[in-house]
């Protein structure tokens, strides 16, 4: 009996040190030279990054520049609704610009989608309709405003063209990745009826990525309703107009009145958009 204790406590001894060898040989495969390498260079992009955008926190600090914010903020209060039929209107527009920017984008997002995803087309269609999609994004919605504004004139119209040229970038991004990440079971099915590659498409790939389509196009919808909000800086129409017009006549209670509207209508759109991402997912 006693020379069984002994063996028991011995073998159980052996787990705990098997287990713990286990656990020192994963640590060791987590700390390699690669990933110390790699940690170096972000902390080293960090600290350059922020050299380059004259980070300086310690501003907030500074007494005469908190009796300056102290002195500016209260200019802002009580905000003036003096005009709230005219900002409603101009709202109204913004969402509308906000809608088919959109729904432009999705729609033109789902070919350039398709053609963009690995495990669909080959690389020589894939690459270049990449690329297509990278410039999109580049493009911030301002420039493409400032040019649509020469092409069509100021207006909404400005506003909704460039909208839909760099949410398609985006929009085409993410249904791409989408698209990769299907379950290539059902494809392959379809494909061994003898379908054609548009069948593959429309009856194995499409009913997969619906849900994540939908609801990527509708966070892209509550991002460029706050977008448009802006793109009246440079003329391209809505809400903007407005806000710029009152920051540049210093007639900030307005401004202030402006603003509560257009957070009112993002945060119902923002609600709106979550009840249908929940019944879609």
């Amino acid at each position: 009996m006693n020379q069984q204790q002994p063996a028991s406590n011995f073998s159980q001894k052996t787990n705990i040190s098997s287990a713990v060898a286990g656990m020192l040989e994963q640590e060791a495969k987590f700390v390699t030279n690669t990933r110390i390498v790699f940690l170096v260079i972000i902390i080293a992009v960090l600290i350059v990054s922020a050299i380059q955008s004259e980070l300086n926190f310690f501003l907030f600090l500074d007494p005469e520049r908190i009796n300056r914010i102290a002195e500016y903020i209260p200019e802002y209060f009580p905000p003036d609704f003096t005009y709230w039929k005219v900002y409603l209107v101009d709202t109204l527009i913004t969402i509308g610009m906000g809608i088919w920017g959109t729904l432009l984008a999705a729609i033109a997002a789902i070919p350039l989608s398709i053609l963009a995803s690995n495990n669909i087309f080959p690389a020589w269609i894939v690459q270049p309709t990449r690329r297509i999609l990278d410039a999109m994004r580049a493009i911030n919605e301002l420039v493409f405003a400032l040019i649509f504004i020469v092409a069509v004139g100021l207006g909404p119209f400005a506003g909704v063209l460039a909208l839909f040229l760099h949410t398609a970038g985006t929009l085409g991004k993410l249904f791409s990745e989408a698209v990769e990440a299907i379950e290539s079971g059902p494809v392959e099915g379809i494909r061994a009826t003898g379908a054609s590659k548009l069948q593959e498409v429309i009856y194995g790939v499409i009913p997969q990525v619906i849900p994540l389509w939908t609801s990527f196009t509708l966070y892209r919808f509550e991002s460029n309703v706050r977008s448009a909000s802006v793109l009246g800086i440079v003329g391209a129409g809505g809400i903007g107009v407005s806000l710029y017009q009152s920051f540049g006549s210093f007639e900030y209670q307005k401004v202030c009145a402006i603003l509560i509207i257009l957070i009112l209508a993002t945060s119902i759109i923002d609600f709106a958009s979550a009840k249908v991402r929940n019944w879609l997912v």
